[in-house]
C-alpha cells in the first residue's frame, strides 16, 4: 500500500497515509519522494519544489499560495501556506452538471404520515417555545419515560435558550425551526410547550406550522395552567395512546431525505469519508430521494464547483445569493470571511479554507444541484440541495433537520459524541478513530485505505442508511444524545 495519497492527477501534494518520518522514501501512487520532515497522519508533503507564490494545487484545485520557497518532500502546512481568498467575488455560470445516474430502487421500515414524508422514528417529542420553560419540558420528559415502549419509541425534550427578547430575523427563525420540528415526520407526536408571555408563543408559532395533523400535535401554556406537570402528563398520555396505533410499513428511498455534514475533521475527510457520502449521495438522488448539503461558510473556496452543477440559471443565481449573502453576514459584525480552519482541523492536516472546502463538498457526489434552500425552508425538490446555514456542528445538523432530513451523516476525523434532533450517522475518515471510539462511530470509512473501494463504501453506507430508517438505532441514541440549536444573528434584548 502507498505511504502517500495523490488525489488527482496535477496535485502538487500528496497526503500521508500514516504517521512518517524525516528521511522515508515513500511512494504516492505515481512516483517516489523523500521526506526532509516529520509528516503526521492526513498532512501534506511537496511532490516536487514549490516556489514562494505559487499555487499549491489539492484536488485538482488550489488551496492556498506558498509562503516561502518549498522544497520537494517538505511539509505543506499553515508555516508555509496562506489562503488566495479574500473579499466578495463575481461568479459566472459555467454548467457542466450531469445527467442524475438512476439507480435500483431500494425500501425500508418507515411510518407513513396523513400529510408529508414517513418518518424512520415515532418519537414524542417535548419542544419548549422559549428557555423559561426548559426545566418544565425536561420534568415531562423524565414522567413521561413509562410512556415508552412499542411504536413509542422515545419521549425527548429539547431545551434551547431563545423565543424572547429576540428580533426580526433571530425571532423569525425560532419560529420557523420549531414549526418545521413540530411538524417533523419522526416525531409521532408533539408537546409545543409555552410560558404564556414570549415574544415567540404558541400563537405565534402556529402559522409557521401550515397543514398539520392535528391528532398528534399539542399546546400547552404553562401560566394558563394550576399545574402545567399534571396537564402536561395528561397530553402527552392522549399522544402516546395514539401513537401506539403506528405500525412500520414498506417506504421506498424516494421518501427519504438525508443531511450531509462534516465536524471535526482531518486531513483524510476529503479523500475518505465524504467522498463516501458523496457515493451515497449520488445513490439515493439516482432511486429518486433528497440529499441536503449545508454549511455554507465551509463552500467558499469550492463554490464553483457547486454553481457550475445547477441545473439551471436560476438554480446558479440561487447559489451565488446563498454564498455572498453568508459573506455579507461575516462582514456585517466585521468578521473575517476566511476565518477557517478551526484548531482540531489543523491538526488534523487542512490548512486553508479551500482545503477544507473542497473536501467538504466531496459529500455532494457528482449529481446536478436540484435546490437551493433558505434557512429552515423544507426540501421540496428531489435530489440534491443545498441549505443555507453556518458550519457550527449543533447548529447545521438542527438546520437540516428543520429542513426534513430524516437522519444526518455526519463524517469526522477526530470525533464527537453529540446527536441532533434526528438520528445522527458518525462516519469516520480514518479507522484508528473508529477503533477507539466504537461507542461514538456508526460506520469506517478509513478501510478505504485497506482495500475497500469507494463504491462498495458507498454500497456499505446505503445499507446502513436503510438499516437506520427502519430502526437500528446510531451510537448517538443508544448514548441517549439529542440536542437542539437554532441559529442566532442579532442583538438579545
Amino acid at each position: 500500500m502507498n505511504d502517500l495519497v495523490r488525489i488527482a492527477p496535477k496535485d502538487l501534494v500528496a497526503v500521508a497515509l500514516r504517521p512518517l518520518k524525516a528521511g522515508e522514501t515513500v511512494s504516492y501512487g505515481g512516483g517516489e519522494v523523500t521526506l526532509r520532515d516529520d509528516l503526521p497522519m492526513g498532512h501534506k508533503a511537496a511532490l516536487r519544489d514549490i516556489r514562494k507564490g505559487e499555487a499549491v494545487i489539492k484536488y485538482g484545485f488550489p488551496i492556498g499560495e506558498a509562503t516561502e520557497d518549498i522544497p520537494e518532500g517538505a511539509h505543506i502546512h499553515t508555516h508555509n501556506l496562506h489562503t488566495l481568498l479574500s473579499g466578495e467575488k463575481e461568479y459566472t455560470w459555467h454548467p457542466t452538471y450531469p445527467g442524475t445516474r438512476k439507480t435500483e430502487k431500494a425500501f425500508f421500515l418507515g411510518y407513513p404520515r396523513e400529510k408529508g414524508r414517513p418518518g424512520i422514528r415515532n418519537e414524542l417529542w417535548i419542544l419548549p417555545t422559549v428557555g423559561c420553560v426548559n426545566d418544565v419540558a425536561k420534568e415531562l420528559a423524565r414522567r413521561a419515560q413509562a410512556l415508552t415502549g412499542g411504536p413509542v419509541e422515545g419521549v425527548y425534550a429539547f431545551p434551547h435558550p431563545y423565543g424572547c427578547s429576540q428580533l426580526e430575523e433571530d425571532q423569525d427563525n425560532t419560529r420557523k425551526v420549531l414549526a418545521d420540528l413540530a411538524t417533523h415526520p419522526n416525531a409521532g407526536g408533539v408537546l409545543l410547550l409555552g410560558l404564556g408571555c414570549e415574544n415567540s408563543g404558541i400563537e405565534q408559532i402556529r402559522p409557521y406550522m401550515g397543514a398539520y395533523d392535528e391528532s398528534r400535535v399539542r399546546f400547552l401554556i404553562c401560566q394558563q395552567a394550576e399545574d402545567e406537570l399534571e396537564e402536561g402528563m395528561k397530553l402527552l398520555e392522549e399522544l402516546a395512546e395514539r401513537m401506539r396505533r403506528d405500525r412500520r410499513e414498506e417506504c421506498g428511498a424516494d421518501q427519504l431525505v438525508i443531511g450531509m455534514k462534516c465536524g471535526g475533521s482531518d486531513g483524510l475527510s476529503g479523500i475518505t469519508a465524504n467522498p463516501t457520502i458523496g457515493v451515497f449521495s449520488d445513490l439515493l438522488t439516482g432511486m429518486g430521494g433528497s440529499t441536503i448539503l449545508t454549511e455554507v461558510p465551509e463552500m467558499f473556496g469550492a463554490e464553483t464547483i457547486l454553481m457550475d452543477r445547477c441545473g439551471t440559471e436560476e438554480l446558479f443565481r440561487k447559489t451565488v445569493r446563498l454564498i455572498n449573502d453568508f459573506k455579507g453576514y461575516f462582514e456585517s459584525y466585521h468578521m473575517p470571511v476566511y476565518e477557517n480552519p478551526s484548531p482540531g482541523n489543523k491538526a488534523g492536516g487542512i490548512t486553508t479554507l479551500e482545503d477544507k472546502a473542497l473536501g467538504c463538498t466531496q459529500k455532494s457526489g457528482s449529481s446536478p444541484v436540484r435546490g437551493v434552500l433558505g434557512y429552515s425552508e423544507k426540501v421540496s425538490e428531489a435530489g440534491l440541495n443545498l441549505l443555507s446555514a453556518p458550519g457550527n456542528d449543533l447548529v447545521a445538523s438542527t438546520a437540516l433537520a428543520a429542513s426534513g432530513a430524516q437522519m444526518v451523516l455526519f463524517s469526522t476525523g477526530r470525533g464527537t459524541p453529540f446527536g441532533c434532533p434526528v438520528p445522527t450517522v458518525k462516519i469516520s475518515s480514518n479507522t484508528p478513530l473508529a477503533e477507539k471510539k466504537r461507542n461514538w462511530i456508526d460506520f469506517d470509512a478509513g478501510r478505504l485505505l485497506e482495500g475497500k473501494t469507494l463504491e462498495e463504501l458507498g454500497e456499505e453506507l446505503m445499507a446502513l442508511v436503510l438499516e437506520t430508517a427502519s430502526g437500528a438505532q446510531t451510537r448517538n441514541e443508544k448514548n441517549g444524545f439529542h440536542d437542539l440549536a437554532i441559529f442566532k444573528q442579532g442583538v438579545t434584548l
